[in-house]
């Protein structure tokens, strides 16, 4: 996320950005459920890093995508609620891998199911946006 910056063409950045969630995803499943059961926790160990640097990052990403709506170069949406989008739908892969291999027998080590899973999200998620 902290590539991302208001001189990028915003479809190029978001696709980055989800591109890149997604190889975290299928890299280090473990490491992104670990996170997930800090924060499920409460986040005991990792509150300081929430609510300061990551807070700052997001509140600049924040900035730069509301900077892209009001110059018309992506659609009206919420800036906050679509990284929590892209983090939800992206993590979604490795913190629930065994409930997606159960339901479809396919994880992101699977290149197809991995491509179609890319290829929604930047549909959803970037392509949409863009006017």
């Amino acid at each position: 996320m902290s590539e991302i910056n208001a001189n990028q063409d915003p479809r190029v950045a978001l696709k980055t950005y989800i591109e890149e969630k997604y190889k975290i995803s299928k890299k280090s499943p473990a490491a992104s459920r670990l996170y997930a059961l800090e924060i499920i926790q409460g986040a005991p160990h990792l509150m300081a890093v929430l609510k300061g640097p990551l807070r700052s990052l997001v509140r600049e990403k924040v900035a730069v995508i509301d900077g892209w709506i009001a110059d018309n170069k992506i659609k009206s949406v919420s800036a906050i609620h679509l990284i929590f989008h892209i983090w939800a739908v992206t993590q979604h892969y490795s913190d629930f891998s065994i409930q997606t291999e159960a339901v479809c027998s396919h994880s992101l080590r699977n290149k197809k199911f991995a491509n179609e899973a890319l290829n929604t999200s930047t549909q959803l998620l970037v392509d949409s946006l863009i006017p």
